[in-house]
C-alpha cells in the first residue's frame, strides 16, 4: 500500500471536540423534534396552499391588499393557506385567510433581528431551522402562489421548481402573481437559461402567470379536476422521501 493511501493513526477527540461533536449531535435531534412535531400538528390543514412574499410589504400597498383577496378566496373555496406566519406578504396571506372558512397556517422561523409571529393564525409552528419549515411548505401545499418578494421569497419559490423539475416533488401548479414585477426573471429564464440549454424549454411550463384571484383559484382546481387533492400512490412516496 502507497504512503498516501494509509489512514492517519487514530487520536482520540480533545474535550473541547467531544463538546462540539455532542453539540451538533443535539443540532440534529433537534431539526429532527421539528420534522416530528410540525407533521403532527399540520395533519389536518390539507388541501392548502402556500402563499410567498415579501415580510416589507406594509398593509397599505397593493400587493398585500391583493394578496389578502387571494388568501381570503382561497379559504372560502376550501383551502388552508399556509404563510410564513410574519408581517407584510405574509400577514396578509394569513389575514384573508383567517376571516375566510379555511384554515390560516403560520410556519414561523425564529431570527436574530426579525420576525414577529402575525396575530391571523389559526395554526401557528415555529421553527428554529430553516430546512424543515421549508420541506413543511412543499410537504403540505397543493400548489404555490408566489407574490413579490425578495431573496427569501426567490428561494422558495426556486426550491419549489427544482423539486418538480428534478422528480424529487410533485408536480403542482406554481403560480407567480404580478406579471410586471416577475417579467424580467421570467424572461431571463427563457432568453438565458433555455437558450443556454441550463434548462429544458418544456421547463418553462411550469411556471404560470396570474394576476387576477379568481383566476388563481381556478388554476389550482383546473389542476386537479380529474385527480382529486389527495396524493397519488407514487406522490405520497415521494413526500415520504423529500
Amino acid at each position: 500500500m502507497s504512503a498516501k493511501n494509509k489512514l492517519p493513526p487514530f487520536k482520540a477527540p480533545s474535550i473541547n471536540e467531544q463538546g462540539e461533536l455532542a453539540r451538533e449531535a443535539w443540532r440534529i435531534f433537534g431539526i429532527m423534534s421539528e420534522f416530528v412535531e410540525a407533521t403532527e400538528r399540520l395533519k389536518p390543514i390539507r388541501p392548502a396552499v402556500s402563499i410567498f412574499g415579501s415580510a416589507r410589504t406594509k398593509p397599505d400597498h397593493p400587493y398585500y391588499q391583493l394578496t389578502e383577496r387571494i388568501a381570503r378566496l382561497l379559504s372560502d373555496s376550501g383551502f388552508s393557506v399556509i404563510s410564513g406566519g410574519g408581517p407584510g406578504i405574509m400577514e396578509a396571506a394569513n389575514k384573508g385567510a383567517f376571516h375566510g372558512k379555511g384554515l390560516s397556517v403560520g410556519l414561523n422561523i425564529q431570527l436574530p433581528h426579525e420576525q414577529s409571529g402575525n396575530a391571523f393564525q389559526d395554526i401557528s409552528q415555529t421553527f428554529r431551522h430553516f430546512f424543515p419549515r421549508k420541506v413543511m411548505f412543499v410537504r403540505f401545499a397543493q400548489a404555490y402562489v408566489v407574490m413579490p418578494g425578495g431573496f427569501g421569497t426567490l428561494d422558495e419559490v426556486m426550491e419549489a421548481l427544482t423539486l418538480i423539475q428534478t422528480g424529487k416533488g410533485r408536480k403542482i401548479p406554481v403560480i407567480l402573481v404580478c406579471r410586471e414585477f416577475w417579467a424580467g426573471l421570467v424572461d431571463w429564464f427563457r432568453d438565458t437559461l433555455v437558450r443556454e440549454k441550463m434548462i429544458n424549454p418544456a421547463d418553462m411550463d411550469l411556471i404560470q402567470i396570474i394576476d387576477e384571484p379568481e383566476e388563481i383559484v381556478a388554476a389550482i382546481f383546473s389542476h386537479y379536476e380529474r385527480r382529486g387533492f389527495k396524493d397519488l400512490p407514487d406522490e405520497h412516496e415521494l413526500m415520504l422521501n423529500l
